[in-house]
Protein backbone atom coordinates (compact mmCIF):
# COMPACT_ATOMS: atom_id res chain seq x y z
CA UNK A 1 0.00 0.00 0.00
CA UNK A 2 2.65 2.32 0.83
CA UNK A 3 4.52 1.78 -2.18
CA UNK A 4 1.22 2.45 -4.44
CA UNK A 5 0.98 6.02 -2.27
CA UNK A 6 4.48 6.59 -3.36
CA UNK A 7 4.26 6.41 -7.19
CA UNK A 8 0.51 8.21 -6.77
CA UNK A 9 2.39 10.58 -5.28
CA UNK A 10 5.18 10.99 -7.63
CA UNK A 11 2.70 10.81 -10.26
CA UNK A 12 0.66 13.48 -9.31
CA UNK A 13 4.18 15.69 -8.99
CA UNK A 14 5.52 14.76 -12.13
CA UNK A 15 1.80 16.00 -13.88
CA UNK A 16 2.28 19.56 -11.67
CA UNK A 17 5.41 20.13 -13.58
CA UNK A 18 4.95 18.94 -16.80
CA UNK A 19 5.73 21.00 -19.97
CA UNK A 20 3.66 20.74 -22.88
CA UNK A 21 4.32 18.22 -25.56
CA UNK A 22 7.13 19.86 -27.76
CA UNK A 23 5.19 18.69 -31.37
CA UNK A 24 2.62 21.04 -30.17
CA UNK A 25 2.23 24.80 -32.21
CA UNK A 26 2.04 26.85 -29.47
CA UNK A 27 5.04 25.08 -28.53
CA UNK A 28 6.94 25.37 -31.40
CA UNK A 29 6.40 29.39 -31.44
CA UNK A 30 7.53 29.56 -28.19
CA UNK A 31 11.02 27.89 -28.95
CA UNK A 32 10.91 30.00 -32.20
CA UNK A 33 10.22 33.61 -30.49
CA UNK A 34 12.60 32.57 -27.95
CA UNK A 35 15.03 32.41 -31.00
CA UNK A 36 14.70 35.80 -31.82
CA UNK A 37 15.12 37.10 -28.58
CA UNK A 38 18.38 35.54 -27.52
CA UNK A 39 19.84 36.54 -30.95
CA UNK A 40 19.18 40.30 -30.29
CA UNK A 41 21.25 39.78 -27.08
CA UNK A 42 24.51 41.92 -27.35
CA UNK A 43 26.74 39.43 -26.38
CA UNK A 44 29.14 41.80 -24.68
CA UNK A 45 26.56 43.84 -22.25
CA UNK A 46 23.79 40.78 -22.40
CA UNK A 47 21.62 43.75 -22.91
CA UNK A 48 18.54 42.90 -25.78
CA UNK A 49 17.88 45.26 -28.72
CA UNK A 50 14.78 46.74 -28.84
CA UNK A 51 14.34 44.91 -32.50
CA UNK A 52 15.42 42.64 -35.29
CA UNK A 53 15.57 42.43 -38.30
CA UNK A 54 14.08 38.73 -39.92
CA UNK A 55 17.77 37.27 -40.39
CA UNK A 56 18.25 36.98 -36.66
CA UNK A 57 21.99 39.42 -37.92
CA UNK A 58 21.50 42.91 -37.56
CA UNK A 59 19.73 44.51 -33.85
CA UNK A 60 19.00 48.06 -33.44
CA UNK A 61 21.19 50.27 -31.85
CA UNK A 62 19.08 51.25 -28.69
CA UNK A 63 16.85 49.43 -26.19
CA UNK A 64 15.15 50.12 -23.42
CA UNK A 65 13.55 49.18 -19.89
CA UNK A 66 10.60 48.05 -21.43
CA UNK A 67 12.61 45.89 -23.53
CA UNK A 68 15.36 44.82 -20.80
CA UNK A 69 12.06 43.32 -18.71
CA UNK A 70 10.42 41.28 -21.66
CA UNK A 71 13.89 39.43 -22.38
CA UNK A 72 14.34 38.96 -18.47
CA UNK A 73 10.76 37.89 -17.87
CA UNK A 74 11.04 35.70 -21.44
CA UNK A 75 13.60 33.57 -20.09
CA UNK A 76 12.34 32.77 -16.96
CA UNK A 77 9.19 31.63 -19.48
CA UNK A 78 12.05 29.37 -21.18
CA UNK A 79 12.93 27.95 -18.39
CA UNK A 80 9.63 27.18 -17.46
CA UNK A 81 8.35 25.28 -20.72
CA UNK A 82 11.25 23.45 -21.08
CA UNK A 83 12.78 25.40 -23.97
CA UNK A 84 16.15 25.64 -21.59
CA UNK A 85 17.61 24.52 -18.92
CA UNK A 86 17.70 26.06 -15.33
CA UNK A 87 21.46 26.88 -15.22
CA UNK A 88 21.06 28.61 -18.57
CA UNK A 89 18.54 31.05 -16.86
CA UNK A 90 20.22 31.65 -14.39
CA UNK A 91 23.14 32.68 -16.18
CA UNK A 92 21.36 35.09 -18.70
CA UNK A 93 19.40 36.31 -15.70
CA UNK A 94 22.53 36.99 -13.87
CA UNK A 95 23.95 38.61 -16.61
CA UNK A 96 21.32 40.81 -17.47
CA UNK A 97 20.90 41.84 -14.15
CA UNK A 98 24.69 43.02 -13.69
CA UNK A 99 24.00 44.81 -16.70
CA UNK A 100 21.07 47.15 -15.22
CA UNK A 101 23.20 47.89 -12.42
CA UNK A 102 25.43 49.66 -14.55
CA UNK A 103 23.03 51.74 -15.88
CA UNK A 104 23.17 55.50 -15.50
CA UNK A 105 19.61 55.72 -13.82
CA UNK A 106 17.91 58.86 -12.00
CA UNK A 107 19.21 58.93 -8.44
CA UNK A 108 16.57 60.54 -6.79
CA UNK A 109 14.01 58.36 -7.89
CA UNK A 110 15.88 55.40 -8.57
CA UNK A 111 13.99 54.93 -11.97
CA UNK A 112 15.80 54.34 -15.69
CA UNK A 113 15.85 56.25 -18.50
CA UNK A 114 14.14 55.32 -21.93
CA UNK A 115 16.57 54.60 -24.25
CA UNK A 116 20.29 53.33 -23.65
CA UNK A 117 22.75 51.86 -26.17
CA UNK A 118 22.72 47.81 -25.81
CA UNK A 119 26.61 48.20 -27.11
CA UNK A 120 27.81 49.88 -23.89
CA UNK A 121 24.96 50.41 -21.91
CA UNK A 122 25.24 54.14 -22.80
CA UNK A 123 22.31 56.46 -21.95
CA UNK A 124 21.91 57.57 -25.41
CA UNK A 125 21.71 61.04 -25.98
CA UNK A 126 21.75 60.66 -30.17
CA UNK A 127 19.09 58.55 -31.94
CA UNK A 128 21.25 56.14 -33.34
CA UNK A 129 19.52 56.13 -36.55
CA UNK A 130 19.55 59.77 -37.79
CA UNK A 131 21.46 61.41 -35.65
CA UNK A 132 18.69 63.54 -33.69
CA UNK A 133 19.12 65.08 -30.75
CA UNK A 134 17.60 62.40 -27.32
CA UNK A 135 16.46 64.53 -24.35
CA UNK A 136 16.59 61.37 -21.71
CA UNK A 137 13.39 60.59 -20.29
CA UNK A 138 12.04 58.47 -17.36
CA UNK A 139 8.63 56.71 -17.93
CA UNK A 140 6.59 55.14 -15.76
CA UNK A 141 5.14 53.10 -17.96
CA UNK A 142 8.71 51.92 -18.73
CA UNK A 143 9.94 51.12 -15.34
CA UNK A 144 6.54 49.76 -14.89
CA UNK A 145 7.51 46.66 -17.40
CA UNK A 146 10.99 46.23 -16.16
CA UNK A 147 9.65 46.58 -12.23
CA UNK A 148 7.12 43.57 -13.48
CA UNK A 149 10.01 42.18 -14.48
CA UNK A 150 12.28 42.56 -11.61
CA UNK A 151 9.26 41.14 -9.62
CA UNK A 152 9.10 38.07 -11.13
CA UNK A 153 12.72 37.06 -11.16
CA UNK A 154 12.56 37.75 -7.35
CA UNK A 155 10.23 34.81 -6.89
CA UNK A 156 10.79 32.56 -10.22
CA UNK A 157 14.93 32.18 -8.98
CA UNK A 158 15.32 32.59 -5.50
CA UNK A 159 18.91 32.40 -6.06
CA UNK A 160 18.88 36.01 -7.27
CA UNK A 161 16.05 37.45 -5.50
CA UNK A 162 18.90 39.60 -3.58
CA UNK A 163 20.21 41.14 -6.57
CA UNK A 164 16.57 41.71 -8.25
CA UNK A 165 15.79 43.60 -4.96
CA UNK A 166 18.62 45.51 -5.13
CA UNK A 167 17.71 47.11 -8.19
CA UNK A 168 13.74 47.17 -7.79
CA UNK A 169 14.10 48.89 -3.86
CA UNK A 170 15.12 52.51 -4.97
CA UNK A 171 12.08 52.32 -7.87
CA UNK A 172 9.67 55.00 -6.28
CA UNK A 173 6.65 55.13 -8.58
CA UNK A 174 5.66 57.87 -6.28
CA UNK A 175 7.82 60.23 -7.87
CA UNK A 176 5.49 59.51 -10.85
CA UNK A 177 1.84 60.18 -8.48
CA UNK A 178 0.06 63.61 -8.62
CA UNK A 179 -2.96 63.23 -5.84
CA UNK A 180 -4.10 66.46 -7.40
CA UNK A 181 -4.79 65.74 -10.67
CA UNK A 182 -8.60 64.75 -10.76
CA UNK A 183 -8.82 68.11 -8.19
CA UNK A 184 -8.55 68.15 -4.24
CA UNK A 185 -12.26 67.39 -3.41
CA UNK A 186 -11.46 63.94 -5.31
CA UNK A 187 -8.68 62.59 -2.99
CA UNK A 188 -6.43 60.62 -5.21
CA UNK A 189 -4.90 61.58 -8.49
CA UNK A 190 -2.87 59.53 -11.90
CA UNK A 191 0.48 59.44 -12.49
CA UNK A 192 2.09 61.52 -14.98
CA UNK A 193 3.59 60.21 -18.59
CA UNK A 194 7.40 60.72 -16.72
CA UNK A 195 9.82 63.17 -16.63
CA UNK A 196 12.43 64.68 -17.86
CA UNK A 197 15.45 65.66 -14.93
CA UNK A 198 16.08 68.86 -17.44
CA UNK A 199 13.75 70.73 -19.14
CA UNK A 200 13.15 69.82 -22.58
CA UNK A 201 11.14 71.75 -25.79
CA UNK A 202 8.33 71.86 -25.61
CA UNK A 203 5.61 71.54 -22.84
CA UNK A 204 6.52 70.42 -19.38
CA UNK A 205 5.44 70.80 -15.99
CA UNK A 206 8.16 71.65 -13.25
CA UNK A 207 8.06 69.99 -9.73
CA UNK A 208 8.34 67.22 -7.41
CA UNK A 209 5.67 65.23 -5.92
CA UNK A 210 8.63 63.37 -3.40
CA UNK A 211 10.30 66.40 -2.84
CA UNK A 212 13.27 64.19 -2.65
CA UNK A 213 16.43 65.96 -5.34
CA UNK A 214 16.26 68.50 -7.24
CA UNK A 215 12.54 69.38 -9.37
CA UNK A 216 12.01 67.53 -12.45
CA UNK A 217 9.91 68.22 -15.78
CA UNK A 218 7.03 66.73 -15.86
CA UNK A 219 4.64 65.57 -18.77
CA UNK A 220 1.70 67.75 -19.91
CA UNK A 221 -0.50 64.49 -19.81
CA UNK A 222 -1.12 62.05 -17.08
CA UNK A 223 -2.09 58.04 -17.38
CA UNK A 224 -5.68 59.42 -16.09
CA UNK A 225 -7.66 56.06 -17.66
CA UNK A 226 -7.53 52.97 -16.18
CA UNK A 227 -7.94 50.26 -18.92
CA UNK A 228 -4.77 51.09 -20.44
CA UNK A 229 -1.36 49.31 -19.90
CA UNK A 230 0.25 52.08 -17.53
CA UNK A 231 -2.10 50.21 -14.79
CA UNK A 232 0.69 47.65 -14.64
CA UNK A 233 2.68 50.92 -12.94
CA UNK A 234 -0.45 51.73 -10.70
CA UNK A 235 -0.46 47.88 -9.82
CA UNK A 236 2.87 47.85 -8.45
CA UNK A 237 3.12 51.18 -7.25
CA UNK A 238 -0.06 49.98 -5.20
CA UNK A 239 1.72 46.77 -4.31
CA UNK A 240 4.54 48.77 -2.63
CA UNK A 241 3.04 51.11 -0.77
CA UNK A 242 4.50 53.70 -2.84
CA UNK A 243 0.73 54.80 -4.09
CA UNK A 244 -2.37 54.78 -2.26
CA UNK A 245 -5.15 51.85 -3.04
CA UNK A 246 -7.77 55.02 -3.70
CA UNK A 247 -5.53 55.88 -6.49
CA UNK A 248 -6.74 52.53 -8.77
CA UNK A 249 -10.39 54.09 -8.21
CA UNK A 250 -9.62 57.55 -8.97
CA UNK A 251 -8.58 56.49 -13.02
CA UNK A 252 -11.35 57.09 -15.41
CA UNK A 253 -13.38 54.15 -16.54
CA UNK A 254 -15.17 56.23 -19.69
CA UNK A 255 -14.86 59.88 -19.50
CA UNK A 256 -18.64 61.17 -18.29
CA UNK A 257 -20.87 61.89 -20.46
CA UNK A 258 -21.34 65.51 -20.23
CA UNK A 259 -20.88 67.94 -23.38
CA UNK A 260 -17.53 68.87 -21.41
CA UNK A 261 -16.36 65.41 -22.43
CA UNK A 262 -18.16 65.15 -25.59
CA UNK A 263 -14.67 65.06 -27.80
CA UNK A 264 -14.31 61.61 -26.98
CA UNK A 265 -15.36 58.81 -29.13
CA UNK A 266 -18.87 58.20 -28.02
CA UNK A 267 -21.24 59.51 -25.11
CA UNK A 268 -21.17 56.55 -22.86
CA UNK A 269 -23.30 54.92 -20.98
CA UNK A 270 -23.44 54.93 -16.73
CA UNK A 271 -23.63 56.42 -13.81
CA UNK A 272 -21.69 57.56 -10.95
CA UNK A 273 -20.97 55.53 -7.72
CA UNK A 274 -17.89 55.24 -4.85
CA UNK A 275 -15.46 53.01 -3.59
CA UNK A 276 -13.05 53.45 -1.16
CA UNK A 277 -14.39 57.49 -0.70
CA UNK A 278 -13.30 57.72 -4.24
CA UNK A 279 -16.15 59.06 -7.08
CA UNK A 280 -16.35 56.67 -9.81
CA UNK A 281 -17.81 57.13 -12.90
CA UNK A 282 -19.00 53.76 -14.07
CA UNK A 283 -19.00 54.00 -17.68
CA UNK A 284 -19.55 51.88 -20.61
CA UNK A 285 -19.20 51.85 -24.88
CA UNK A 286 -21.58 50.05 -26.61
CA UNK A 287 -20.39 47.54 -29.62
CA UNK A 288 -22.37 45.54 -31.81
CA UNK A 289 -23.93 44.29 -29.26
CA UNK A 290 -21.43 44.44 -26.66
CA UNK A 291 -20.89 46.32 -23.96
CA UNK A 292 -17.54 46.98 -22.23
CA UNK A 293 -14.86 49.63 -20.82
CA UNK A 294 -12.97 50.90 -23.43
CA UNK A 295 -9.15 51.51 -23.59
CA UNK A 296 -7.83 54.85 -25.04
CA UNK A 297 -6.97 53.31 -28.32
CA UNK A 298 -8.86 50.12 -29.23
CA UNK A 299 -5.76 47.85 -28.95
CA UNK A 300 -5.57 44.60 -27.40
CA UNK A 301 -2.31 45.67 -26.13
CA UNK A 302 -3.54 48.07 -23.83
CA UNK A 303 -6.64 45.60 -22.68
CA UNK A 304 -4.65 42.28 -21.88
CA UNK A 305 -0.81 42.85 -21.40
CA UNK A 306 -1.33 43.84 -17.89
CA UNK A 307 -3.52 40.95 -17.38
CA UNK A 308 -0.34 38.95 -18.51
CA UNK A 309 0.93 39.89 -14.91
CA UNK A 310 -1.67 39.89 -12.98
CA UNK A 311 -4.99 37.58 -13.23
CA UNK A 312 -7.64 40.56 -13.30
CA UNK A 313 -10.48 37.82 -14.68
CA UNK A 314 -10.12 35.76 -11.78
CA UNK A 315 -9.35 38.71 -9.21
CA UNK A 316 -12.01 40.91 -11.05
CA UNK A 317 -14.51 38.50 -11.61
CA UNK A 318 -17.32 41.33 -12.35
CA UNK A 319 -15.05 43.80 -13.84
CA UNK A 320 -11.88 42.21 -15.83
CA UNK A 321 -13.46 38.93 -16.02
CA UNK A 322 -16.10 40.03 -18.61
CA UNK A 323 -14.64 42.78 -20.19
CA UNK A 324 -11.40 41.06 -21.28
CA UNK A 325 -13.38 38.85 -23.13
CA UNK A 326 -15.62 41.22 -24.63
CA UNK A 327 -12.62 43.20 -25.74
CA UNK A 328 -11.34 39.87 -27.80
CA UNK A 329 -15.22 39.02 -29.04
CA UNK A 330 -15.12 43.08 -30.53
CA UNK A 331 -11.94 42.42 -32.14
CA UNK A 332 -13.02 39.40 -33.70
CA UNK A 333 -16.31 40.90 -34.60
CA UNK A 334 -14.15 43.45 -36.42
CA UNK A 335 -11.35 41.74 -38.28
CA UNK A 336 -13.77 39.03 -39.74
CA UNK A 337 -17.66 40.75 -39.85
CA UNK A 338 -16.99 44.72 -39.95
CA UNK A 339 -13.79 45.21 -42.29
CA UNK A 340 -14.03 42.04 -43.26
CA UNK A 341 -10.51 41.44 -43.48
CA UNK A 342 -10.53 37.23 -42.75
CA UNK A 343 -8.14 38.08 -39.71
CA UNK A 344 -8.06 39.43 -36.57
CA UNK A 345 -6.09 41.28 -34.08
CA UNK A 346 -5.02 44.62 -34.23
CA UNK A 347 -2.50 46.73 -31.64
CA UNK A 348 0.74 49.12 -31.47
CA UNK A 349 3.17 47.05 -33.68
CA UNK A 350 5.74 47.57 -36.23
CA UNK A 351 4.24 49.57 -39.37
CA UNK A 352 4.71 47.13 -43.17
CA UNK A 353 5.18 50.60 -44.67
CA UNK A 354 8.09 51.18 -42.70
CA UNK A 355 8.70 52.36 -39.08
CA UNK A 356 6.03 51.58 -35.65
CA UNK A 357 2.05 52.86 -35.87
CA UNK A 358 -0.61 52.07 -33.79
CA UNK A 359 -3.50 49.71 -34.61
CA UNK A 360 -6.64 49.30 -32.76
CA UNK A 361 -9.99 49.38 -33.35
CA UNK A 362 -11.23 52.52 -33.62
CA UNK A 363 -15.39 52.15 -32.00
CA UNK A 364 -13.69 50.69 -28.74
CA UNK A 365 -11.15 53.65 -27.86
CA UNK A 366 -11.98 57.27 -26.12
CA UNK A 367 -9.49 58.88 -28.66
CA UNK A 368 -11.94 60.15 -31.01
CA UNK A 369 -9.46 60.03 -33.45
CA UNK A 370 -7.82 56.40 -32.16
CA UNK A 371 -5.91 53.75 -33.52
CA UNK A 372 -7.11 52.64 -36.78
CA UNK A 373 -6.90 48.86 -37.78
CA UNK A 374 -6.34 50.04 -41.29
CA UNK A 375 -3.34 51.85 -43.20
CA UNK A 376 -5.97 54.23 -44.89
CA UNK A 377 -6.51 55.39 -41.19
CA UNK A 378 -10.20 54.92 -41.91
CA UNK A 379 -12.33 56.42 -38.57
CA UNK A 380 -15.81 55.63 -37.16
CA UNK A 381 -17.91 58.63 -35.54
CA UNK A 382 -20.76 57.07 -33.93
CA UNK A 383 -21.12 60.86 -32.34
CA UNK A 384 -22.11 61.78 -28.62
CA UNK A 385 -25.35 62.05 -28.50
CA UNK A 386 -26.65 65.85 -28.54
CA UNK A 387 -23.36 66.90 -27.98
CA UNK A 388 -21.80 65.50 -31.53
CA UNK A 389 -23.68 64.58 -34.51
CA UNK A 390 -23.32 61.02 -35.83
CA UNK A 391 -21.75 60.52 -39.24
CA UNK A 392 -22.12 57.47 -41.34
CA UNK A 393 -20.40 54.49 -41.02
CA UNK A 394 -17.51 53.82 -43.70
CA UNK A 395 -18.53 52.27 -46.43
CA UNK A 396 -15.37 50.18 -46.36
CA UNK A 397 -12.01 49.59 -45.18
CA UNK A 398 -8.49 49.69 -46.63
CA UNK A 399 -5.66 47.88 -46.01
CA UNK A 400 -6.00 45.83 -42.40
CA UNK A 401 -2.80 45.65 -40.56
CA UNK A 402 -3.10 42.30 -38.19
CA UNK A 403 -0.15 42.26 -35.53
CA UNK A 404 0.03 38.53 -34.28
CA UNK A 405 1.37 39.42 -30.59
CA UNK A 406 -2.37 40.74 -30.11
CA UNK A 407 -4.04 37.40 -31.09
CA UNK A 408 -1.90 35.44 -28.55
CA UNK A 409 -2.77 37.98 -25.63
CA UNK A 410 -6.56 36.62 -26.82
CA UNK A 411 -5.21 33.01 -26.19
CA UNK A 412 -7.17 32.91 -22.56
CA UNK A 413 -10.56 34.57 -24.20
CA UNK A 414 -10.61 32.73 -27.37
CA UNK A 415 -8.28 29.92 -27.75
CA UNK A 416 -9.89 28.44 -30.52
CA UNK A 417 -10.44 31.37 -32.67
CA UNK A 418 -6.66 32.68 -31.86
CA UNK A 419 -4.83 29.88 -32.30
CA UNK A 420 -6.88 29.32 -35.86
CA UNK A 421 -6.35 33.01 -36.69
CA UNK A 422 -2.70 32.38 -36.25
CA UNK A 423 -2.00 29.48 -38.52
CA UNK A 424 -3.98 31.10 -40.75
CA UNK A 425 -1.49 33.99 -40.84
CA UNK A 426 1.22 32.03 -40.87
CA UNK A 427 -0.07 29.69 -43.82
CA UNK A 428 -1.57 32.88 -45.80
CA UNK A 429 1.51 35.44 -45.73
CA UNK A 430 4.87 35.41 -45.37
CA UNK A 431 4.82 36.63 -41.95
CA UNK A 432 6.80 33.65 -40.05
CA UNK A 433 10.85 32.90 -39.88
CA UNK A 434 13.01 31.71 -38.03
CA UNK A 435 12.30 33.96 -34.80
CA UNK A 436 8.62 33.16 -35.27
CA UNK A 437 5.99 35.32 -36.39
CA UNK A 438 6.85 38.64 -37.68
CA UNK A 439 5.87 42.18 -36.17
CA UNK A 440 2.52 42.99 -38.42
CA UNK A 441 1.00 41.81 -41.61
CA UNK A 442 -1.25 44.14 -44.17
CA UNK A 443 -3.93 41.98 -44.90
CA UNK A 444 -4.63 43.03 -48.29
CA UNK A 445 -1.55 43.94 -50.01
CA UNK A 446 0.03 41.11 -48.25
CA UNK A 447 2.73 43.65 -46.76
CA UNK A 448 4.43 42.19 -43.91
CA UNK A 449 6.92 43.84 -41.32
CA UNK A 450 9.80 41.50 -41.70
CA UNK A 451 11.40 41.98 -38.05
CA UNK A 452 10.76 41.39 -34.23
CA UNK A 453 10.04 43.87 -31.39
CA UNK A 454 11.47 42.72 -28.30
CA UNK A 455 8.44 43.86 -26.64
CA UNK A 456 6.53 42.15 -28.89
CA UNK A 457 7.91 38.99 -28.69
CA UNK A 458 7.74 39.15 -24.94
CA UNK A 459 4.31 39.54 -24.95
CA UNK A 460 3.67 36.28 -26.64
CA UNK A 461 6.42 34.61 -24.05
CA UNK A 462 4.32 35.74 -21.35
CA UNK A 463 1.12 34.65 -22.95
CA UNK A 464 2.41 31.11 -23.62
CA UNK A 465 4.37 30.78 -20.41
CA UNK A 466 0.41 31.35 -18.53
CA UNK A 467 -1.15 29.46 -21.03
CA UNK A 468 1.17 26.26 -21.03
CA UNK A 469 3.19 26.58 -18.31
CA UNK A 470 0.24 26.85 -15.25
CA UNK A 471 0.04 30.44 -15.48
CA UNK A 472 3.86 30.71 -15.20
CA UNK A 473 4.31 34.58 -15.50
CA UNK A 474 1.29 35.43 -13.03
CA UNK A 475 2.30 32.80 -10.31
CA UNK A 476 5.93 34.66 -9.92
CA UNK A 477 4.81 38.23 -10.58
CA UNK A 478 2.04 37.85 -7.63
CA UNK A 479 3.08 36.05 -5.15
CA UNK A 480 3.29 37.87 -1.93
CA UNK A 481 2.49 41.73 -1.85
CA UNK A 482 1.18 41.98 -4.94
CA UNK A 483 -1.40 39.58 -3.97
CA UNK A 484 -2.13 40.90 -0.92
CA UNK A 485 -2.35 44.72 -2.03
CA UNK A 486 -3.97 44.06 -5.31
CA UNK A 487 -6.32 41.47 -5.14
CA UNK A 488 -9.06 43.02 -2.62
CA UNK A 489 -9.36 46.39 -4.47
CA UNK A 490 -10.33 44.16 -8.12
CA UNK A 491 -12.89 42.20 -6.10
CA UNK A 492 -14.80 45.09 -5.03
CA UNK A 493 -15.73 46.48 -8.40
CA UNK A 494 -18.38 45.75 -11.00
CA UNK A 495 -17.82 47.18 -14.69
CA UNK A 496 -21.12 48.43 -16.42
CA UNK A 497 -20.83 45.43 -18.51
Amino acid sequence: MKRIIAIVAVCLLCTAFTVPVRDDPLMRYARDTWRSLTASVHPGTHLIADNIDATLTRPSRYTSPTNIGAYLWSTVVARDLGIIKAREAHRRIDETLTALAGLERHEASGMFYNWYDPADGALLRTWPDDGSTVHPFLSSVDNGWLAAALMVVRNAVPTLRGRADALLKPMDFGFYYNAASRGPEVGAGALRGGFWDVEPPGCSVQGNYRGRGPDVFYTCHHYDTLNSEPRIASYIGISLGQIPAEHYFALWRTLPGTCEWGWAEQKPVGSWTEHLGIPVFEGAYRYRGLQLVPTWGGDMFEELMPDLFVPEAAWGPRSWGVNHPRHVRAQIIHGLQEARYGYWGFSPASDPAGGYREYGVDAIGQQSDGYTSDQERTTVDPGFGECRPAQPEPASYGDGVVTPHAVFLALPYARREATDNLARIARDFDAYGPGGFYDAVAVRSGTVARRHLALDQGMIMAALGNLLGRDSVRRHFTRGQVEQAVKPLLRIEEFNV
